[in-house]
């Protein structure tokens, strides 16, 4: 089984009006647009993904009040509960959840879904995670940009008070805390409040991208933090959009050869582990085929980064380590 630790699929299906019920290649022909992700159920089914995160993500700048961003994501999470009652999908709740569905996925291969929230602007105040866990959501990511609780993407700065309630919340919650799009200063108060389970979904080392005057150099994690991570037995699930594993590569250029990847999952392996790295792709998150690297055309194609690790590590990074993480706290 394969785990992608981070997918915006209801995002695609109200945002763009995507039907993800199509197979892939229908969904290609009905829209040329070359931003189409290369993600719809039944191509996650084919390719042996199992279970992913999937993201409540409100984007901020279309929902930027938080009554705004609170409906759309209600919205979202509608899309999901609609595939579950379809049989399309199964949402995974607890840790009874969680082996229930791996022992049935081998005969029915019906997709996983972990709720997550990415950037917290859906949630009004700290006091409404307890809500958002009723509703089944099982990690919240503070950041994308900053918002009013924490420094993001691009727009750096600490946590606010309000974020240290939040993180504070989420703890007393027993939801995990996604750290990735957190501003460095932002993570390393965040780890200070909270002894919870940890992780960053889609986040590459910044030492390989080595570009500390770009607006996204804070998008992705020095060492240190990579470290942190491991330390709290969390797991860091790498990226795959181009410009996130190559920061000279830019829109109309040649895709970028897989062995990028495997740059960056051995950086991080080298630091934690392997048995703390996995995948995270965001392959449905604003990019299209061209956007990927060489040869991740297809949900599928994610077996293949099986084969730029060592052996040993090949199912732990495919999916088995995220589960392992999961099992531990969920």
């Amino acid at each position: 089984m394969i785990v992608d630790a981070h997918l915006d699929l209801a995002h695609n299906v109200l945002d763009y009006n995507r039907d993800l019920s199509l197979p892939l290649e229908e969904l290609r022909r009905r829209d040329p647009h070359p931003d189409i992700p290369v993600v719809t159920l039944p191509a996650l089914r084919e390719g042996g993904v199992g279970l992913c995160f999937a993201t409540l993500f409100a984007d901020p700048k279309k929902h930027p009040e938080p009554e705004e961003a609170h409906r759309d994501a209600l919205r979202q999470l509608e899309v999901y509960r609609r595939w579950e009652d379809a049989g399309q999908a199964r949402i995974v709740r607890s840790r009874a959840d969680l082996q229930a569905h791996l022992q049935r996925w081998p005969q029915d291969h019906t997709l996983g879904l972990v709720v997550l929230i990415e950037g917290a602007g859906p949630i009004r105040q700290p006091g409404e995670v307890g809500f958002w866990k009723a509703q089944g959501v099982r990690l919240i990511g503070p950041a994308w940009n900053r918002n009013r609780y924490t420094g993001g993407t691009r727009e750096p700065g600490p946590l606010t008070p309000l974020g240290v309630e939040l993180v504070q919340a989420v703890q007393e919650a027993g939801l995990g805390l996604d750290l990735a799009h957190m501003d460095e200063e932002a993570f390393w108060q965040a780890l200070e409040q909270t002894d919870g389970p940890v992780c960053a979904t889609h986040a590459n080392p910044r030492a390989l991208l080595n570009a500390p005057e770009s607006p996204y150099n804070n998008r992705h994690l020095s060492d240190p933090m990579i470290r942190a991570i491991g330390e709290r037995n969390g797991v860091i699930g790498t990226v795959l959009f181009n410009f996130f594993l190559d920061p000279t590569w830019s829109r109309g250029q040649p895709r970028i050869p897989l062995q990028r990847v495997q740059a960056h999952l051995q950086h991080t392996a080298a630091l934690i582990g392997w048995d703390k790295v996995g995948i995270g792709s965001d392959f449905d998150g604003g990019f299209g085929l061209n956007e990927n690297p060489l040869g991740l055309d297809t949900p599928g194609d994610l077996a293949k980064l099986g084969d730029l690790v060592p052996p040993s590590a090949r199912a732990g990074v495919l999916g088995q380590n995220w589960i392992r993480w999961l099992e531990g706290w969920l």
